[in-house]
């Protein structure tokens, strides 16, 4: 299911980045608006397309706005190909199957989300008396919004992130100082990933808007940049640290079954911990202070530049953190492909980090 909800989340961004401001597309369109006429476009031919269209007349010439806008004035649909660089058909009666269910009203609407759903391919609508776009992708259906509403609604969710940022700042550090104690519990662990995945639901918005805002962007996907470097990162090296099953390879996506249970819950099952622990496999101890010893990952993830096949040989030559805090240079010489530098440099990393985290925790 997690798996077909962003599919079709997907095919909505692309749809959107289509129609953003900026695009030829999306201009076209608001000339089409600005005229007062109507328009219904398919942005796409193939067989299924072309089994539903009836009379009008083919094009085939290049994209422009100025083009649009003129044949928008007939009546019938306007084909166009995958990308919307070249103008196929217009004047189109388009057919599609009338079983298949619809809860548009007019007309145009009620063709245009059969068509989206019986072709998969994005379907546009600008209505003559509501004046607006409206574009349909398989079973959805998205009215684009002024920019400026949008400028605002992004800005207020940036605000909004950079609050879960400090947060998930801060419960990360208290993290990393319980598991250099030996003290991390199973509502420690999931506090943190559910931090994460906040971070990453309001992310994941704003990246939409951002997609739909176009050129008006602005500077607002380096703030979006900024505010979120590193999340995959942790998200990774947390899940790998305390999934239940012995970690796979660098190569291999060892925590997609936890990370895709966290990404299923719903706002509510979020914002309760046992339920974002029991996602994360940490559901086995009734006591949810039971303590939980992590492998290492997270902890060797802040050493700058260390690879992650050498966390990886590290964690399975230890096997869990307090073996590695304990180790010296000379028994982290012992992993294979390890040379002396590489070796003091872990030995030291981790001496800095554990002294940070805990002057942090008891200044």
């Amino acid at each position: 299911m997690q798996a077909v909800s962003e599919g079709r989340y997907e095919r909505r961004r692309t749809a959107l980045a289509m129609v953003a401001p900026g695009t030829a597309l999306r201009d076209g369109l608001e000339r089409i608006v600005r005229g007062n006429t109507g328009a219904l476009v398919v942005v796409g031919c193939d067989p299924v397309v072309q089994a539903i269209c009836s009379g009008g007349f083919e094009l085939d010439t290049e994209f422009s706005a100025t083009r649009l806008r003129e044949l928008a004035k007939m009546d019938g649909a306007i084909v166009l190909d995958r990308v919307a660089s070249r103008i196929l058909r217009a004047a189109v009666q388009l057919v599609p199957d009338p079983q298949l269910p619809t809860q548009e009203s007019g007309t145009r609407h009620r063709t245009a989300e059969r068509v989206a759903r019986q072709t998969g391919l994005p379907v546009i609508t600008v209505s003559k008396s509501m004046r607006t776009i409206a574009v349909f992708t398989s079973d959805q259906r998205y009215v684009l919004e002024d920019s400026a509403a949008l400028l605002a609604r992004t800005h207020t969710e940036l605000d909004t992130l950079e609050r879960y940022r400090r947060r998930l700042d801060d419960v990360s550090r208290v993290l990393t100082a319980l598991e250099i104690e030996d003290r991390a519990t199973a509502t420690d662990i999931a506090l943190v990933a559910q931090q994460l995945e906040m971070v990453t639901r309001v992310t994941d918005q704003i990246v939409g808007y951002l997609v739909e805002l176009g050129t008006d962007a602005g500077l607002l996907r380096l703030q979006l940049d900024e505010l979120t470097t590193g999340i995959r990162r942790q998200r990774e090296l947390l899940l790998r640290d305390y999934e239940p099953d012995a970690p796979g390879s660098a190569g291999q996506s060892a925590a997609s079954g936890p990370a895709d249970r966290l990404a299923g819950l719903g706002a509510d099952a979020l914002a309760d911990l046992p339920a974002v622990a029991a996602a994360m496999g940490l559901s086995g101890p009734t006591d949810p202070a039971t303590q939980v010893s992590p492998r290492g990952y997270r902890v060797l993830g802040q050493i700058p530049r260390l690879p992650p096949e050498v966390s990886d040989r590290l964690v399975e030559q230890f096997g869990g953190l307090q073996k590695l805090l304990s180790a010296s240079a000379q028994d982290l010489r012992q992993v294979p492909g390890m040379d002396p530098a590489l070796a003091a440099t872990i030995r030291n990393g981790l001496s800095r980090i554990a002294e940070a985290a805990l002057f942090d925790r008891y200044p």
